[in-house]
């Protein structure tokens, strides 16, 4: 049974810097693909950045174009858990952030079936 648990969300000033962490559990870390999604009040929910396998990046990263060179994603194979950096937050980045797993390639935002409960990231 696969378990994903965000934290370190919280409120920031337009500008400033977020770490969100996601433990996983219940399953084989390395075939997995990581990735954080997040959803603001009546838009859709929207892929931010992954890592795994298949992911375009030289690293296995993937990354939506409005968060590229602001974010980034990395993993600790040793904890189980994958990191956000958020550097230079905008007021357009408020949102409930979820992390995902899937056991397929990351190089697509969809077919992720295994989610995080979410933490709320608020940018003024």
């Amino acid at each position: 049974h696969v378990q994903l648990v965000e934290s370190g969300g919280g409120s920031v000033q337009a500008g400033g810097s977020l770490r969100l962490s996601c433990a996983a559990s219940g399953y084989t870390w390395s075939d997995y693909c990581m990735g954080w999604f997040r959803q603001a009040p009546g838009l859709k929910r929207e892929g931010v950045a992954s890592i795994g396998p298949g992911g375009p990046g030289g690293d296995g990263t993937y990354y939506r174009d409005s968060v590229k060179g602001r974010f980034t994603i990395s993993q600790d194979n040793d904890k189980d858990t994958v990191y956000l950096e958020m550097d230079s937050l905008r007021y357009e980045d408020t949102a409930m952030y979820y992390c995902a797993a899937k056991a397929r390639s990351c190089s697509q935002w969809n077919g992720y079936n295994n989610w995080g409960q979410g933490t709320q990231v608020t940018v003024s």
